[in-house]
């Protein structure tokens, strides 16, 4: 006959911080007593603070005003430096075709934007552009000039007559 040992398994326990209190279970449970509706106020003791009141709904109505404002602000720059790129565009082109020989002003205005001045300048050898654009980012509260200017070399050959 064989005898044979019993094995004995060691299952391993939970690590003391994790362990509950004797005769607790799994967690502590609520005295007993009648069930308390659940309230917001439950972690104050159940009493309010009279000073807490509505203060998100305050914080809210001087906070959305402001980032609104801000936002407009933000909008109104961009617009001003798109504006001002686009005067810098159109003069570059201005100047390069009164320096080819064509009508520079025709070629700044394609580029300008809508209401903005283009002016093309021979002096000696160099030509002058210059795009002046008002800006109104917020409607018709208030306005400013941007300017966009360029220079350019007359190209040799030019303006000499028939070859």
């Amino acid at each position: 006959m064989v005898e044979r040992k019993a094995r004995w398994v060691v299952r391993p326990t939970a690590p003391p911080h994790r362990r509950s209190p004797a005769g607790t279970g799994p967690w502590p449970r609520r005295p007993p007593g009648p069930a308390r509706p659940w309230s917001p106020w439950a972690w104050l003791g159940g009493r309010r603070e009279a000073t807490d009141r509505g203060a998100a709904t305050v914080e809210i109505a001087v906070a959305l005003p402001v980032l609104v404002s801000l936002t407009l602000v933000a909008v109104g720059a961009v617009n001003a430096v798109l504006t001002r790129v686009r005067c810098v565009d159109a003069a570059r082109d201005a100047a390069l075709a009164a320096a080819r020989g064509d009508a520079g002003e025709a070629a700044g205005r394609r580029l300008a934007p809508d209401g903005a001045s283009v002016v093309v300048s021979v002096d000696g050898d160099l030509v002058r552009a210059r795009v002046r654009a008002v800006v109104r980012p917020f409607g018709g509260l208030g306005q400013f000039t941007v300017t966009g200017e360029a220079t350019a070399a007359v190209e040799p050959g030019v303006g000499d007559g028939p070859p």
